[in-house]
């Protein structure tokens, strides 16, 4: 069963009004669903926005943040609950334990790092969690095809498109997410 949703998403705040938008109706959507929210703990770009999305529905946010952020003062105080983690190894980790279920949303190195990581761990077997990137406004199609050209020049199998789900709106991504919700 679903508990708790990881969310992985940009920290910037110089970004189009759909992502936010999107990144807001997420964190209510999970929330209506009655997950918690697990995420990265910041309160800036769509990190923040995911957090007020989930509180504003009454959802539960918990923030993992590695210590050196947390020191700096980087952190939100709307989250339930703050892990301080030790380096930004430890802190994905905690993200990937914590969360039943992962959604990479439109974001920077750190997020595209964060999906491939729990792909790559599903792919051998360390985990089975269900896996979506959210392609809002096209965000990522760049991304899945040079996924596609390396599935056609052999460095990458085929059968690793089912690794992840592909939603192309919030409401995709939480439907999904609603079919692996089962004791």
């Amino acid at each position: 069963m679903i508990q708790n949703v990881t969310v992985y998403c940009a920290s910037s705040s110089q970004l189009a009004t759909v992502y936010r938008e999107s990144a807001v109706s997420l964190g209510g959507a999970i929330a209506l669903r009655g997950w918690g929210v697990i995420y990265g703990g910041d309160s800036a770009g769509l990190m923040g926005a995911v957090a007020d999305g989930a509180c504003a529905a009454g959802g539960r946010v918990i923030g993992i943040i590695p210590q050196r952020l947390y020191d700096a003062g980087i952190r939100n105080p709307r989250c339930h609950e703050i892990v301080v983690a030790r380096d930004m190894r430890h802190r994905k980790e905690i993200l990937e334990s914590r969360g039943d279920a992962m959604i990479a949303m439109p974001g920077g190195l750190g997020t595209l790092e964060e999906f491939f990581e729990v792909v790559v761990g599903r792919q051998l077997g360390f985990h089975s969690k269900p896996i979506v990137l959210l392609n809002i406004a096209g965000y990522f199609n760049p991304l899945l095809a040079m996924i596609e050209h390396g599935i056609e020049h052999h460095f990458i199998k085929a059968a690793c498109r089912g690794l992840y789900f592909v939603a192309e709106s919030v409401e995709d991504a939480v439907d999904y997410l609603g079919r692996h919700d089962k004791p």
